[in-house]
Protein backbone atom coordinates (compact mmCIF):
# COMPACT_ATOMS: atom_id res chain seq x y z
CA UNK A 1 0.00 0.00 0.00
CA UNK A 2 1.07 3.59 -0.66
CA UNK A 3 2.48 5.71 2.17
CA UNK A 4 0.63 8.81 0.92
CA UNK A 5 -2.93 9.49 1.95
CA UNK A 6 -5.44 6.84 2.93
CA UNK A 7 -5.54 3.44 1.25
CA UNK A 8 -8.14 0.91 2.25
CA UNK A 9 -9.48 -2.43 1.13
CA UNK A 10 -12.35 -3.30 3.42
CA UNK A 11 -15.28 -5.72 3.35
CA UNK A 12 -18.11 -6.10 5.82
CA UNK A 13 -21.10 -8.46 5.65
CA UNK A 14 -24.43 -7.75 7.27
CA UNK A 15 -27.88 -9.21 6.70
CA UNK A 16 -29.08 -7.63 3.47
CA UNK A 17 -25.99 -5.43 3.08
CA UNK A 18 -22.39 -5.90 1.95
CA UNK A 19 -19.70 -3.24 2.12
CA UNK A 20 -16.88 -3.78 -0.38
CA UNK A 21 -14.55 -0.81 -0.84
CA UNK A 22 -11.08 -0.43 -2.35
CA UNK A 23 -9.92 3.21 -2.29
CA UNK A 24 -6.73 5.22 -2.60
CA UNK A 25 -7.46 8.72 -1.31
CA UNK A 26 -5.21 11.81 -1.45
CA UNK A 27 -3.24 13.07 1.56
CA UNK A 28 -5.02 16.44 1.73
CA UNK A 29 -8.29 18.14 0.86
CA UNK A 30 -11.87 17.00 1.45
CA UNK A 31 -12.98 13.60 0.21
CA UNK A 32 -16.78 13.44 0.14
CA UNK A 33 -18.47 10.06 0.56
CA UNK A 34 -21.73 10.58 -1.31
CA UNK A 35 -24.75 8.43 -1.98
CA UNK A 36 -28.33 7.73 -0.90
CA UNK A 37 -29.30 6.54 2.56
CA UNK A 38 -28.19 2.94 3.06
CA UNK A 39 -25.36 3.14 0.53
CA UNK A 40 -22.68 2.50 3.18
CA UNK A 41 -21.26 5.99 3.75
CA UNK A 42 -21.40 6.02 7.54
CA UNK A 43 -20.47 2.34 7.78
CA UNK A 44 -17.30 2.98 5.77
CA UNK A 45 -16.47 6.02 7.93
CA UNK A 46 -16.91 4.00 11.11
CA UNK A 47 -14.64 1.29 9.71
CA UNK A 48 -11.96 3.91 9.07
CA UNK A 49 -12.38 5.11 12.66
CA UNK A 50 -12.11 1.55 14.01
CA UNK A 51 -15.63 1.74 15.47
CA UNK A 52 -16.69 -1.18 13.28
CA UNK A 53 -14.52 -4.17 12.46
CA UNK A 54 -14.37 -4.95 8.76
CA UNK A 55 -12.09 -7.41 7.00
CA UNK A 56 -9.07 -6.20 5.08
CA UNK A 57 -6.40 -3.52 5.22
CA UNK A 58 -6.23 0.17 6.04
CA UNK A 59 -3.12 2.31 5.88
CA UNK A 60 -2.88 6.04 6.58
CA UNK A 61 0.19 8.23 6.04
CA UNK A 62 2.56 5.28 6.18
CA UNK A 63 1.03 3.67 9.27
CA UNK A 64 -0.95 0.45 9.22
CA UNK A 65 -4.17 0.90 11.14
CA UNK A 66 -5.42 -2.50 10.07
CA UNK A 67 -3.86 -5.46 8.30
CA UNK A 68 -5.62 -8.74 8.91
CA UNK A 69 -2.84 -10.78 7.35
CA UNK A 70 -0.41 -9.42 9.96
CA UNK A 71 -2.99 -9.34 12.78
CA UNK A 72 -2.83 -5.56 13.09
CA UNK A 73 -5.85 -3.60 14.28
CA UNK A 74 -5.40 -0.28 16.05
CA UNK A 75 -8.30 0.61 18.35
CA UNK A 76 -9.98 3.95 17.82
CA UNK A 77 -8.12 5.70 20.62
CA UNK A 78 -4.79 4.88 18.97
CA UNK A 79 -5.80 6.26 15.57
CA UNK A 80 -4.86 9.95 15.24
CA UNK A 81 -8.25 11.13 14.06
CA UNK A 82 -11.05 13.48 15.00
CA UNK A 83 -14.69 12.49 14.60
CA UNK A 84 -17.67 14.86 14.23
CA UNK A 85 -21.27 13.66 13.93
CA UNK A 86 -24.52 15.45 13.08
CA UNK A 87 -25.25 15.64 16.81
CA UNK A 88 -22.50 17.84 18.20
CA UNK A 89 -22.28 15.81 21.42
CA UNK A 90 -21.09 18.72 23.55
CA UNK A 91 -20.96 18.27 27.32
CA UNK A 92 -23.99 20.19 28.65
CA UNK A 93 -22.45 20.84 32.08
CA UNK A 94 -19.47 22.68 30.52
CA UNK A 95 -19.40 25.95 28.63
CA UNK A 96 -17.71 26.19 25.23
CA UNK A 97 -14.28 26.80 26.78
CA UNK A 98 -14.70 23.78 29.04
CA UNK A 99 -15.60 21.54 26.12
CA UNK A 100 -12.54 22.69 24.19
CA UNK A 101 -10.22 22.39 27.18
CA UNK A 102 -11.33 18.79 27.68
CA UNK A 103 -10.31 17.97 24.12
CA UNK A 104 -7.07 19.93 24.38
CA UNK A 105 -5.98 17.86 27.37
CA UNK A 106 -6.31 14.78 25.15
CA UNK A 107 -4.06 16.27 22.45
CA UNK A 108 -1.59 13.81 20.99
CA UNK A 109 1.29 16.28 21.17
CA UNK A 110 2.44 18.79 23.77
CA UNK A 111 1.22 21.96 22.00
CA UNK A 112 -2.47 21.37 22.63
CA UNK A 113 -3.09 24.96 23.73
CA UNK A 114 -1.68 26.32 20.47
CA UNK A 115 -3.81 23.95 18.45
CA UNK A 116 -6.87 24.99 20.43
CA UNK A 117 -6.18 28.68 19.82
CA UNK A 118 -5.74 28.02 16.11
CA UNK A 119 -9.02 26.07 15.93
CA UNK A 120 -10.88 28.85 17.76
CA UNK A 121 -9.50 31.44 15.37
CA UNK A 122 -10.15 29.42 12.22
CA UNK A 123 -13.75 28.71 13.17
CA UNK A 124 -14.54 32.17 14.50
CA UNK A 125 -15.85 31.07 17.89
CA UNK A 126 -13.74 33.26 20.19
CA UNK A 127 -16.81 35.25 21.26
CA UNK A 128 -18.60 32.05 22.29
CA UNK A 129 -16.04 30.68 24.76
CA UNK A 130 -17.93 31.58 27.95
CA UNK A 131 -21.35 30.74 26.58
CA UNK A 132 -23.25 27.69 27.91
CA UNK A 133 -23.69 25.09 25.19
CA UNK A 134 -27.49 25.20 25.64
CA UNK A 135 -27.45 28.80 24.37
CA UNK A 136 -25.68 28.01 21.08
CA UNK A 137 -27.43 27.94 17.73
CA UNK A 138 -27.21 24.78 15.64
CA UNK A 139 -24.51 26.25 13.43
CA UNK A 140 -22.52 27.45 16.44
CA UNK A 141 -22.75 24.02 18.08
CA UNK A 142 -21.32 22.35 14.99
CA UNK A 143 -18.46 24.83 14.75
CA UNK A 144 -17.62 24.19 18.40
CA UNK A 145 -17.79 20.43 17.80
CA UNK A 146 -15.36 20.75 14.88
CA UNK A 147 -13.02 22.94 16.96
CA UNK A 148 -13.13 20.34 19.74
CA UNK A 149 -12.12 17.63 17.26
CA UNK A 150 -9.28 19.79 15.94
CA UNK A 151 -8.05 20.52 19.47
CA UNK A 152 -6.96 16.87 19.82
CA UNK A 153 -4.48 17.49 16.96
CA UNK A 154 -5.78 14.79 14.62
CA UNK A 155 -4.02 13.84 11.41
CA UNK A 156 -7.34 12.90 9.79
CA UNK A 157 -10.76 14.50 10.37
CA UNK A 158 -13.91 12.41 9.89
CA UNK A 159 -17.24 14.23 9.54
CA UNK A 160 -20.46 12.20 9.48
CA UNK A 161 -23.23 14.41 8.05
CA UNK A 162 -22.28 17.27 10.40
CA UNK A 163 -24.86 19.64 8.89
CA UNK A 164 -27.77 17.23 8.47
CA UNK A 165 -29.68 18.56 11.49
CA UNK A 166 -29.37 22.21 10.39
CA UNK A 167 -31.79 24.23 8.30
CA UNK A 168 -30.52 25.60 4.94
CA UNK A 169 -29.60 29.00 6.39
CA UNK A 170 -27.47 27.46 9.16
CA UNK A 171 -25.82 25.12 6.65
CA UNK A 172 -24.75 28.10 4.56
CA UNK A 173 -23.36 29.61 7.75
CA UNK A 174 -21.07 26.64 8.45
CA UNK A 175 -19.97 25.69 4.91
CA UNK A 176 -17.54 28.62 4.49
CA UNK A 177 -15.82 27.66 7.74
CA UNK A 178 -15.31 24.11 6.50
CA UNK A 179 -13.97 25.50 3.23
CA UNK A 180 -11.56 27.68 5.19
CA UNK A 181 -10.34 24.70 7.18
CA UNK A 182 -9.68 22.88 3.92
CA UNK A 183 -7.73 25.80 2.50
CA UNK A 184 -5.66 26.66 5.59
CA UNK A 185 -4.96 23.29 7.20
CA UNK A 186 -2.93 20.50 5.65
CA UNK A 187 -5.45 18.12 7.19
CA UNK A 188 -7.26 15.53 5.06
CA UNK A 189 -10.98 15.13 5.73
CA UNK A 190 -13.50 12.40 5.02
CA UNK A 191 -16.95 13.99 4.79
CA UNK A 192 -20.18 11.99 4.65
CA UNK A 193 -23.28 13.62 3.16
CA UNK A 194 -26.30 12.91 1.01
CA UNK A 195 -26.69 16.65 0.26
CA UNK A 196 -25.75 17.52 -3.32
CA UNK A 197 -25.18 21.14 -2.28
CA UNK A 198 -22.64 20.20 0.40
CA UNK A 199 -20.91 17.77 -1.95
CA UNK A 200 -20.66 20.37 -4.73
CA UNK A 201 -19.39 23.05 -2.34
CA UNK A 202 -16.71 21.03 -0.55
CA UNK A 203 -15.52 18.02 -2.53
CA UNK A 204 -11.96 17.89 -3.79
CA UNK A 205 -12.39 14.14 -4.30
CA UNK A 206 -15.77 12.50 -4.78
CA UNK A 207 -16.50 8.89 -3.82
CA UNK A 208 -19.89 7.72 -5.06
CA UNK A 209 -21.26 4.77 -3.08
CA UNK A 210 -24.20 2.59 -4.07
CA UNK A 211 -25.36 -0.45 -2.07
CA UNK A 212 -22.03 -0.72 -0.28
CA UNK A 213 -19.85 -0.55 -3.38
CA UNK A 214 -17.81 2.22 -4.95
CA UNK A 215 -19.36 3.28 -8.25
CA UNK A 216 -16.88 6.09 -8.93
CA UNK A 217 -13.96 7.88 -7.30
CA UNK A 218 -12.21 10.96 -8.62
CA UNK A 219 -12.33 14.70 -9.08
CA UNK A 220 -15.90 16.01 -8.87
CA UNK A 221 -15.92 17.96 -12.16
CA UNK A 222 -15.49 14.98 -14.55
CA UNK A 223 -17.36 12.59 -12.24
CA UNK A 224 -20.51 14.71 -12.11
CA UNK A 225 -20.52 15.09 -15.91
CA UNK A 226 -20.74 11.32 -16.49
CA UNK A 227 -24.05 10.15 -17.93
CA UNK A 228 -23.59 6.54 -16.82
CA UNK A 229 -23.71 7.24 -13.07
CA UNK A 230 -26.84 7.39 -10.90
CA UNK A 231 -26.15 11.06 -10.12
CA UNK A 232 -27.11 11.99 -13.67
CA UNK A 233 -30.60 10.59 -13.11
CA UNK A 234 -31.35 12.58 -9.97
CA UNK A 235 -33.73 15.54 -10.15
CA UNK A 236 -30.94 17.86 -9.01
CA UNK A 237 -28.30 16.40 -11.36
CA UNK A 238 -25.68 19.06 -12.04
CA UNK A 239 -22.14 19.71 -13.19
CA UNK A 240 -19.45 21.89 -11.65
CA UNK A 241 -17.44 24.61 -13.35
CA UNK A 242 -14.30 26.26 -11.98
CA UNK A 243 -14.35 29.96 -12.71
CA UNK A 244 -13.20 33.38 -11.62
CA UNK A 245 -15.10 36.62 -11.01
CA UNK A 246 -14.06 38.78 -13.95
CA UNK A 247 -16.41 41.77 -13.71
CA UNK A 248 -19.13 43.24 -11.50
CA UNK A 249 -21.99 45.25 -13.02
CA UNK A 250 -23.20 47.62 -10.29
CA UNK A 251 -26.12 48.88 -12.35
CA UNK A 252 -27.77 45.47 -12.72
CA UNK A 253 -26.20 43.84 -9.61
CA UNK A 254 -24.65 41.08 -11.68
CA UNK A 255 -21.22 39.46 -11.77
CA UNK A 256 -19.52 37.93 -14.80
CA UNK A 257 -17.77 34.65 -14.10
CA UNK A 258 -15.26 33.48 -16.68
CA UNK A 259 -14.44 29.80 -17.06
CA UNK A 260 -12.70 27.60 -19.59
CA UNK A 261 -15.24 27.73 -22.39
CA UNK A 262 -17.05 31.01 -21.85
CA UNK A 263 -18.62 33.20 -19.20
CA UNK A 264 -21.88 33.48 -17.29
CA UNK A 265 -23.64 36.48 -15.80
CA UNK A 266 -25.02 35.68 -12.34
CA UNK A 267 -26.38 37.54 -9.35
CA UNK A 268 -23.67 39.58 -7.66
CA UNK A 269 -23.04 38.16 -4.18
CA UNK A 270 -20.41 40.75 -3.36
CA UNK A 271 -17.32 38.66 -4.08
CA UNK A 272 -14.32 40.64 -5.27
CA UNK A 273 -13.12 40.56 -8.86
CA UNK A 274 -10.44 37.92 -9.34
CA UNK A 275 -11.94 35.56 -6.75
CA UNK A 276 -11.88 31.88 -7.74
CA UNK A 277 -15.32 30.26 -7.44
CA UNK A 278 -17.22 27.10 -8.25
CA UNK A 279 -20.40 27.14 -10.28
CA UNK A 280 -23.07 24.47 -10.01
CA UNK A 281 -25.24 24.20 -13.12
CA UNK A 282 -28.32 22.00 -12.89
CA UNK A 283 -29.15 19.86 -15.93
CA UNK A 284 -32.76 21.03 -15.77
CA UNK A 285 -31.59 24.64 -16.14
CA UNK A 286 -29.82 24.05 -19.46
CA UNK A 287 -31.66 24.07 -22.79
CA UNK A 288 -30.21 23.55 -26.25
CA UNK A 289 -30.73 25.25 -29.59
CA UNK A 290 -29.21 24.80 -33.02
CA UNK A 291 -29.26 28.56 -33.62
CA UNK A 292 -28.48 31.45 -31.30
CA UNK A 293 -31.40 33.77 -30.51
CA UNK A 294 -30.86 37.35 -31.66
CA UNK A 295 -30.26 39.86 -28.82
CA UNK A 296 -33.49 41.08 -27.25
CA UNK A 297 -35.55 38.06 -28.30
CA UNK A 298 -35.15 35.78 -25.26
CA UNK A 299 -34.85 36.34 -21.51
CA UNK A 300 -32.03 33.78 -21.18
CA UNK A 301 -28.86 35.79 -21.71
CA UNK A 302 -26.27 33.15 -20.83
CA UNK A 303 -25.80 31.44 -24.19
CA UNK A 304 -22.69 29.37 -24.94
CA UNK A 305 -21.44 27.77 -28.17
CA UNK A 306 -20.94 24.05 -27.53
CA UNK A 307 -20.55 20.69 -29.23
CA UNK A 308 -22.61 17.59 -28.42
CA UNK A 309 -20.43 14.87 -26.92
CA UNK A 310 -22.91 12.20 -25.91
CA UNK A 311 -26.58 11.41 -25.36
CA UNK A 312 -28.00 9.06 -22.76
CA UNK A 313 -31.29 8.02 -21.19
CA UNK A 314 -32.74 10.01 -18.32
CA UNK A 315 -34.72 8.71 -15.36
CA UNK A 316 -37.99 9.01 -17.29
CA UNK A 317 -38.34 7.73 -20.87
CA UNK A 318 -39.77 11.08 -21.99
CA UNK A 319 -36.39 12.73 -21.39
CA UNK A 320 -32.78 12.38 -22.48
CA UNK A 321 -29.49 13.64 -21.11
CA UNK A 322 -27.19 15.51 -23.46
CA UNK A 323 -23.54 16.09 -22.58
CA UNK A 324 -22.02 19.08 -24.38
CA UNK A 325 -18.48 20.46 -24.45
CA UNK A 326 -18.06 24.21 -24.14
CA UNK A 327 -14.35 24.78 -24.68
CA UNK A 328 -12.59 22.89 -21.91
CA UNK A 329 -15.72 22.60 -19.77
CA UNK A 330 -18.69 20.25 -19.87
CA UNK A 331 -22.40 20.88 -19.31
CA UNK A 332 -25.27 18.41 -19.14
CA UNK A 333 -28.77 19.29 -20.35
CA UNK A 334 -31.93 17.35 -19.54
CA UNK A 335 -34.41 17.84 -22.37
CA UNK A 336 -37.37 15.92 -23.76
CA UNK A 337 -36.72 13.07 -26.16
CA UNK A 338 -39.12 14.81 -28.52
CA UNK A 339 -36.95 17.93 -28.56
CA UNK A 340 -33.78 15.91 -29.10
CA UNK A 341 -35.41 14.20 -32.07
CA UNK A 342 -36.69 17.49 -33.52
CA UNK A 343 -33.20 19.02 -33.26
CA UNK A 344 -31.64 15.83 -34.67
CA UNK A 345 -29.02 15.91 -31.94
CA UNK A 346 -25.97 13.71 -32.45
CA UNK A 347 -22.37 13.61 -31.21
CA UNK A 348 -20.22 16.22 -32.93
CA UNK A 349 -23.12 18.55 -33.64
CA UNK A 350 -22.68 22.27 -32.91
CA UNK A 351 -25.34 23.66 -30.56
CA UNK A 352 -25.99 26.63 -28.31
CA UNK A 353 -26.40 25.91 -24.61
CA UNK A 354 -28.80 28.30 -22.90
CA UNK A 355 -28.15 28.45 -19.15
CA UNK A 356 -31.16 29.74 -17.25
CA UNK A 357 -29.39 29.92 -13.89
CA UNK A 358 -26.40 28.63 -11.97
CA UNK A 359 -25.43 28.42 -8.32
CA UNK A 360 -22.38 30.34 -7.19
CA UNK A 361 -20.42 28.34 -4.59
CA UNK A 362 -17.91 30.31 -2.59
Amino acid sequence: MSDAGLHLRLALDRPGFVLDADLQLPPRGITVLFGPSGSGKTTLLRCVAGLERARGQLRFAGQDWQDDARRIFLPTWRRPLGYVTQEAGLFPHLDVQGNLDYASRRARRGDGAASLDAAVGLLGIGHLLRRPTAELSGGERQRVAIARALATQPRLLLLDEPLASLDPARRREVLPWLEQLRDELALPMLYVTHSADEMAWLADTLVLLEQGRVRACGEPVPTLARLDLPLAHEDDAAVLLHGRIAERDTRWQLARIDFDGGSLWLRDDGLAAGRAVRLRVLARDVSLATEASPPGIASIQNVLPCTVRALGPAAHPSQVLVQVACGGSVLVARITARAADALRLAPGQAVWAQVKSAGLLR
